[in-house]
């Protein structure tokens, strides 16, 4: 190659360095610029309430006291109400239809799986209102009181809206990215390690214990991350059904508030500076949980990297 050639090929991968690197340096830009935005806004409200905006219970813009915990508590019990619900069966639809599944069937269901994530959330949410409460309120929730009623979470009058039709809601609105990433990784285990565990004498179930699900979960751990992250921020569906009451009760029958939801109700209604600045605020608390939670995932997966690659049989 000449000296020629080689300059400029040299001068082309440079430039595509600095290209790519300023792209990926514009997203840590973004997201610190919008931290900051958020942060400078919600400075009234921080200087009033200080560390007492998180931990108090009270939300009454008549007279001028805001606090965030009611939000806090409904976005989070509603979440991981979401992921309880949709991780197992989400892995149960990519273990189907990777692993199970003939393949007529394979691509109509994984078709029809993903389509749910096409759907508008508002439509979720007008589903959730005339089918999914009713439901809840006449057949789940007096079913659930009968039988587990001693247990907090399902104690309380049958209303239909509340937390537990937010949780199925954005169950429902997750399910799709979770199947999804967990099964494209399991496509990409390498066919030998199946056929070395059916050599071996593993049945369908060890052969997929053993030599599937311990090479696929660093992605599967990070598909249930990524619908996390989309059940913390989601807004609309979740506004309909989940009940708008800022309070902090343990029954999942019980009308709760999203911080997403408080945000995208009131922020038309914010007549005054330090409404509005308190609104900002529970938006700067909703973007700090979900970068400590990504955080943490990220920490999560790293660790499910670094262990044992393959199982036993026994």
């Amino acid at each position: 190659m000449s000296k020629k050639r080689r300059f400029k090929t040299s001068l082309g991968d440079q430039f595509l360095r600095l290209v790519t690197f300023l792209m990926a340096f514009s997203v840590l830009v973004l997201m610190a610029w919008m931290g900051w935005q958020m942060f400078d806004a919600a400075r009234p409200s921080i200087h009033t309430f200080g560390f007492g905006f998180i931990t108090s219970r009270v939300w009454d813009p008549v007279k001028e006291q805001f606090g965030a915990l009611p939000f806090i508590y409904g976005t989070l019990m509603t979440s991981l109400l979401a992921l309880l619900l949709a991780a197992p069966i989400g892995l149960g639809v990519a273990i189907f239809l990777n692993e199970m599944a003939e393949s007529k069937f394979r691509a109509v269901i994984g078709f029809l799986v993903e389509m749910l994530a096409a759907i508008p959330s508002v439509v979720y949410g007008l589903w959730g209102i005339f089918v999914l409460a009713p439901w809840l309120r006449e057949t789940v929730e007096p079913g659930l009181a009968k039988w587990l009623g001693f247990v907090p979470l399902f104690q309380g009058t049958p209303v239909g809206f509340g937390m537990l039709a937010g949780g199925l809601i954005l169950a429902m609105m997750i399910l799709p990215t979770i199947a999804a990433i967990s099964r494209e990784v399991m496509a990409s285990v390498p066919n030998m390690q199946r056929e070395a565990a059916l050599a071996l004498g593993a049945t369908k179930w060890e052969m997929i214990k053993v030599a599937v699900l311990p090479y696929a979960k660093t992605g599967i751990m990070g598909g249930i991350m990524l619908g996390l992250g989309r059940a913390l921020g989601e807004t609309m569906a979740v506004t309909m059904v989940i009940g708008n009451r800022p309070d902090i009760l343990p029954s999942l029958f019980a009308p709760a508030y999203s911080m997403a939801a408080v945000i995208a109700n009131e922020f038309t209604e914010a007549t005054y500076d330090l409404y509005l600045s308190a609104l900002v605020e529970v938006g700067f608390i909703l973007f700090g949980i979900t970068l400590v939670l990504n955080f943490l995932a990220r920490l999560l997966v790293w660790s499910v990297a670094r262990g044992p690659k393959g199982g036993n049989l026994v």
